[in-house]
């Protein structure tokens, strides 16, 4: 069975196509989104999602999130001892994931298209299909995220022509799209983006205003103070779409500075992160060669666009308010999930064309002469940013010194013209006949695939000599052997029991409350815990379920103050 999962920053969940139609898969929790949360207990026991969550409020230093992030870095994160880098985590995500999926659908998942932030890079892109592979899943392909949420909005109005702009916010990530809908193609006419901003910076942003003005310094803080902190900034972030002003309080030091703070101060505030949002917008209507005008449809993607601020700029960037024609946080699920449909050439959406293009330019560094002298580390550009793929680039090259024995190509992913500001990919080299300066010629030729993933070949004319790679970065590079141990150590690390997620949901859950909560509701909570454990050790299925709902019910009242 193959699935389509979006693999977000915050949250993560999955889609399959089936009977015509693209719908959500549930998570063992009947819900459809999963944190992107990973928390270790010293016993090597992998908690993911809403339980991990929960868990990582009481031991913070045992929990990991927003690793997307550090996809494709050498980043460690050590849990319980144990270090994980951030497609590892990645990978018990996506796990628990095609677990949740297998059980829903009563069949075994071994398949999945799984999309990334059009703008992440080469070795981001590995990172994630890597991350796919430690969860057991092949990865048949890469899609960019705004492109699968373009899908699931487009298919809505087959047979009606229309160019969008997709403007996806999520909690870590920032992409712009610019598309176009004629007949059964869809085509993507240009990308930008920008990797580090998100719904979490506009959290941490009213973490910093609230310690700033208690004058609080976010370093002498330690670790689950400045969680609840970033928890209460994040409830007040969201607050905003239901009111124009918000408070703030947290107890810190045995003491609870209280802070004020309206909508448009806040909006103020933000000026810097929105400014950020603009730039790609305005960068994808140049490269697309369109005027905002010549738009027909704004899609709004990402559970970041609900944010209120960020909603008011989008209608004062575009002169018009946009609509939420599916829903923000599973529109890209959805969209890998027809992609999906497509890959099976189902009947329902077989006619679908789907092009996509190359976010980054492609190119190597050369040797110049710039009037006066030769000069070096330059950038040579080979496959421009936004050209359709799956594409192959050949340009040719000569020796640049006498008595040359090698050329050693780097290959380079960026915009700058000079070749050090670019993000190296990776190297190779071919040797050559030692003669003048410019007398060996030698061919590149750069193949971008439909997964966004690179394959480099250096052909020497005079010899025939080939080199040809698929780049991977050496501070990524991993043994078929290593990548082999990694994936039986993740798969022989304790996950969590489906059966008793629920349970172990609301136990941790009840811990958390009752540390924040005053004598009175601890009393309350302790009572209730004292009896879902009675309960939990009689193992009767039936009665530990109504056991459940009375501790989740009291817990609501505790937390929300809803009566059930």
């Amino acid at each position: 069975m193959l699935i389509g999962i979006d693999l977000g920053t915050t949250n993560s969940l999955a889609a399959c196509f089936r009977d015509g139609k693209a719908e959500i898969i549930p998570n063992r929790l009947g819900k459809h989104l999963t944190p992107s949360v990973v928390s270790v207990d010293p016993d090597g026991t992998v908690y993911v999602g809403e339980t991990a969550r929960e868990r990582g409020a009481l031991h913070p230093l045992e929990t990991a999130g927003v690793f997307k992030r550090s996809m494709g870095t050498e980043r460690e994160y050590v849990l319980s001892g144990r270090k994980f880098r951030a497609e590892e985590l990645s990978g018990l995500v996506l796990r628990s994931l095609k677990e949740d999926a297998e059980s829903y659908l009563g069949e075994p998942v071994t398949e999945a298209i799984i999309s990334v932030p059009a703008y992440f890079n080469d070795m981001q892109r590995k990172a994630t299909k890597r991350a796919g592979e430690l969860a057991g899943l092949k990865v048949s392909r890469i899609i960019n995220e705004p492109t699968a949420a373009a899908i699931a909005c487009g298919m809505g109005s087959r047979g009606e022509d229309a160019r969008y702009l997709v403007f996806d916010l999520g909690g870590g990530t920032f992409d712009v799209s610019i598309l176009e809908l004629y007949g059964p193609i869809m085509e993507v006419h240009a990308i930008a983006g920008d990797n580090f901003i998100g719904g979490e910076d506009f959290t941490q942003l009213l973490c910093n205003m609230y310690l700033e003005r208690a004058a609080v310094a976010p370093e002498s803080l330690d670790v689950r103070t400045m969680n609840e902190v970033y928890k209460m900034a994040e409830a007040c972030k969201c607050a905003f779409s239901e009111r124009n002003e918000v408070t703030m309080c947290c107890p810190i030091d045995g003491h609870a500075y209280e802070m004020k703070l309206t909508l448009a101060e806040y909006e103020k505030a933000c000026a810097g992160l929105l400014e950020k949002l603009r730039r790609p917008v305005e960068r994808s209507l140049r490269d697309a060669g369109v005027k905002l005008s010549e738009i027909d449809q704004i899609v709004l993607v990402g559970g970041a666009t609900r944010l209120p601020v960020v909603r008011r700029f989008v209608s004062k960037l575009f002169g018009r308010i946009p609509g939420f024609t599916v829903d923000p946080d599973e529109a890209v699920a959805l969209g890998a999930a027809l992609q999906c449909g497509m890959k099976a050439r189902d009947k329902e959406i077989r006619e679908v064309v789907l092009t996509d293009v190359c976010p980054f330019t492609l190119g190597t560094e050369v040797l110049v002469n710039n009037g006066l002298f030769d000069e070096s580390g330059h950038y040579l550009p080979i496959i421009e940013r936004n050209t359709v793929i799956p594409v192959s680039r050949t340009q040719t090259v000569y020796t640049a010194h006498d008595n040359q024995t090698r050329v050693n190509v780097k290959v380079l992913q960026g915009e700058s013209r000079m070749a050090y500001n670019n993000l190296l990919l990776g190297e190779l080299s071919v040797p050559v006949p030692v003669g003048p300066k410019g007398k060996e010629a030698v061919e590149i030729t750069y193949t971008y695939d439909i997964n966004s993933l690179l394959e480099v070949q250096i052909h020497v004319l005079s010899t025939g000599v080939r080199r040809k790679v698929i780049i991977q970065n050496e501070q990524n590079r991993i043994s078929e052997e290593e990548a082999a141990a990694r994936m039986e150590n993740l798969q022989y690390l304790k996950q969590n029991p489906r059966d008793d997620e629920a349970n172990r949901l609301q136990l941790l859950r009840g811990e958390r409350l009752y540390e924040e909560s005053t004598v009175n509701n601890r009393t309350v909570i302790d009572r209730a815990l004292m009896e879902f454990e009675r309960v939990l050790a009689g193992q009767d299925r039936t009665e530990i379920e109504r056991a459940r709902k009375r501790l989740t019910k009291t817990l609501d009242e505790i937390e929300f103050g809803v009566k059930h």
